[in-house]
């Protein structure tokens, strides 16, 4: 049984450094990088508050396709450099967007989300994967936020 999730007043910082642990955890030695997304996936809702959707869109030639993920359904593919996720993935930067309604391009695969945080995951230089973290709350991430979800990126890299 795996119950990994931190105390409720566990500060920021701490919470993501056992998020991931517990993602190098479950993924050790696991080579399938669908089955180590998946649970991923379940972390992150598992850890986070305040999320309507938390996942994966996976780099599939030229362009994001949908990975594990939960919530509600979601759009199955985002061409390169368009919405949040494609602008993360074209320029392998993080994208913390407090309000999404005011990001130009923004593709919304469910009117629900206000605010997002898309993490780039990049594998010898190569951007393979971003981890995209939706919440009905605007301005729900911060600093801390996207600094934990880069620190998760850079864990499983090579395990996706």
């Amino acid at each position: 049984m795996f119950d990994f999730r931190p105390a409720a007043d566990t500060p920021k910082p701490e919470a993501y450094r056992q998020l991931v642990d517990a993602a190098e955890a479950l993924t050790a030695g696991e080579p399938d990088g669908v089955a180590n997304m998946a649970n991923m996936a379940a972390l992150l809702w598992d850890f986070l508050p305040d999320l309507n959707w938390a996942g994966f869109y996976r780099v599939v030639e030229d362009e994001l396709v949908l990975g594990p993920f939960m919530g509600r359904p979601a759009c199955i593919r985002i061409p390169m450099g368009q919405g949040v996720c494609g602008t993360a993935a074209k320029d392998a930067a993080t994208q913390l967007v407090e309000d999404v309604h005011a990001f130009p391009g923004h593709i919304a695969c469910d009117a629900v989300t206000s605010s997002e945080l898309v993490v780039p995951v990049v594998r010898d230089g190569t951007v393979i994967a971003v981890i995209d973290l939706d919440s009905p709350a605007k301005a729900r991430f911060d600093a801390e936020d996207a600094a934990g979800i880069e620190s998760l990126a850079a864990a499983i890299a090579k395990r996706i």
